[in-house]
């Protein structure tokens, strides 16, 4: 059982639950997903998904079916009606009628001399496409868990639902970030009071800066200077350091000679 992370869990327990969540599949929000928002629809942003099969199968795969299902990768995005969806998920059904030998071959350590780096010493066998069973694999098991195009099926089709998260990563995290590199050396503190400040200015309702500021704000208490001690004049009884008594530099002369 995968548990939570509870960060995530305490932020989604802030927020009522809504109809659709789109979501890149982060580290820990999935199970958070399935105990805070249970009720919700996931969509899982097609972007990020067109990027790991990238990955998986690079840009220029060499067998015909790495190719052909790059290509049905790279279309996900293109998919902007319920029929072009059909269509999507009856394609990728024949990739795998055509080459669904290929995701299910093996290759045993005793049939081969050469074992790739990433398998196990205790490994007897592995799968030989490993890399395109992975991409095809994760495209078929978004569309059982109808993750992948949700925005497009039964009561979400007439809605506008994004099936990316470009607005937010593009409108709002791409800004943050800028904002910081532009304010490079700010202490971790005023980096948080700096996202605080941009995050309220463009909330619906802002105040003017001036209205919440309070006196403590602009003039904060003065902290008291701390005077260092001196250290008591006089020979040193004991240290860490390294002296020539102790034999540790290097001689030169016979041993035992001055």
């Amino acid at each position: 059982m995968v548990l939570p992370d509870r960060r995530w869990a305490a932020l989604l327990g802030r927020f009522p639950a809504p109809r659709v969540v789109i979501t890149d599949d982060g580290s820990g929000i999935a199970a958070a997903l399935s105990e805070c928002w249970s009720e919700t629809a996931v969509q899982r942003c097609l972007v990020h998904v067109q990027r790991n099969v990238r990955t998986y199968l690079t840009g220029r795969p060499r067998t015909e079916a790495g190719k052909a299902l790059l290509r049905l990768g790279r279309a996900l995005t293109r998919i902007h009606a319920p029929a072009e969806a059909a269509a999507w998920l009856a394609a990728l059904h024949d990739w795998h009628q055509q080459h669904g030998d290929l995701v299910k071959a093996r290759t045993y350590r005793t049939t081969t001399a050469m074992v790739p780096g990433w398998v196990r010493p205790s490994q007897s066998w592995w799968y030989t496409h490993d890399r395109l069973r992975k991409a095809y694999r994760l495209l078929e098991r978004l569309g059982q868990a109808g993750m992948l195009l949700t925005y497009l099926e039964g009561e979400y089709a007439g809605l506008d639902i994004a099936s990316t998260t470009n607005r937010i990563e593009g409108g709002t995290n791409a800004q943050l970030r800028l904002l910081l590199r532009a304010h490079r050396g700010m202490s971790q503190e005023h980096q948080k009071r700096a996202i605080e400040w941009y995050l309220y200015l463009h909330s619906e309702q802002p105040l003017p800066p001036a209205k919440p500021m309070e006196t403590r704000h602009h003039r904060p208490p003065k902290t008291k200077a701390t005077t260092p001690t001196q250290q008591h004049p006089g020979p040193e009884l004991y240290s860490t350091g390294l002296s020539a008594e102790e034999g540790l530099w290097r001689r030169a002369g016979w041993p035992g000679r001055s």
